[in-house]
């Protein structure tokens, strides 16, 4: 190896080091009520059930109880949690119809003791269409979690509701369960398309069924410091959303894209990859902000582009 490259990675090794001892020096504080967490962005493949999972597993890691609501009919939020997710199992299906309550679907995860989830099947793939004749269709996934979350025993600090990237009754569901919206961004070309129709649905959930929902988060993904682009990037969005915009930002990572296919989250994974120490200090972040930097849904519309 060339002395330059061991040089960069002797760098990397220290910045590692001392992150993770930052990290370790940090009390991530508890909310005081349910922060209940919608991840939303209607581009596909920007890693937002890859957020979901491990933003939930970091929050648990650092001491929280957290709770997944797997709202895609893929159900690959269960799958990294490590929850079966069967056509047979009871699932969030069966709660959306009536027919069970959350309590009946809520299963442990292999990920860890505090986080939990209620996964989804395929089953869930035409609710669509049988949510459409049902009274109070749109809320019904917060009819039946305010019940929950009022009834349980366990006290749960985060519900993180992870949804399809299409915008249909599933999602609208989510939207209005929701207080926040976290949005997952990745740091490549065409970064804001479609952003400012997901920012003006929101808007319509805003006025006329969740007139609380704010977006309080957004998180660079898919990070790659050799690139120029990611850069512009990650500028130009930081520049739209000063306040939303997250400062840990996740790395693209083998480890991360490998997890899911073995059942497990990145942490349950490689937890002492550079993927899990980002989505730490995501985590770590959200903890320590709060929603302070909510964005009301109206702002930022206009934003549209490559990047």
């Amino acid at each position: 190896m060339a002395e330059a490259e061991k040089s960069l990675v002797g760098d990397h090794l220290v910045d590692k080091i001392r992150r993770r001892r930052k990290l370790a020096e940090t009390v991530s504080p508890l909310p005081a009520e349910t922060r209940i967490i919608t991840v939303s962005n209607q581009k596909g493949g920007v890693g937002k059930t890859t957020t979901t999972v491990n933003l939930a597993a970091a929050l648990a890691r650092r001491g929280a109880t957290v709770l997944v609501i797997d709202m895609d009919p893929q159900g690959n939020a269960s799958t990294a949690l490590g929850v079966p997710h069967r056509p047979e199992i009871t699932s969030i299906y069966d709660v959306l119809l009536g027919d069970d309550t959350i309590p009946d679907a809520l299963q442990p995860t292999s990920d860890h003791e505090n986080l939990w989830c209620v996964p989804s099947t395929i089953n869930l793939a035409g609710a669509e269409i049988e949510l459409v004749s049902l009274v109070a269709r749109e809320q019904r996934l917060r009819t039946a979690l305010q019940t929950f979350l009022a009834e349980s025993e366990r006290k749960y600090h985060y519900v993180f509701i992870d949804c399809p990237p299409s915008l249909g009754l599933l999602t609208v569901n989510a939207f209005v369960a929701a207080d926040e919206v976290l949005i997952p961004i990745q740091t490549e070309y065409y970064a804001l398309e479609g952003l400012s129709q997901l920012l003006g649905n929101i808007q319509l959930i805003q006025k006329h069924l969740n007139p609380g929902l704010r977006i309080s988060t957004i998180l660079l993904t898919m990070y790659d410091a050799r690139t120029n682009l990611a850069q512009e990037v990650a500028g130009e969005v930081r520049a739209h959303f000063p306040e939303q915009v997250l400062s840990a930002i996740v790395p693209r990572s083998v480890r991360i894209s490998e997890a899911p296919s073995y059942g497990q989250t990145v942490h349950a994974y490689d937890g002492a990859s550079i993927g899990a120490l980002a989505y730490l200090e995501a985590a770590a972040e959200i903890a320590e902000r709060g929603d302070r930097g909510s964005l009301p849904a109206t702002a930022g519309t206009q934003h549209e582009g490559k990047a």
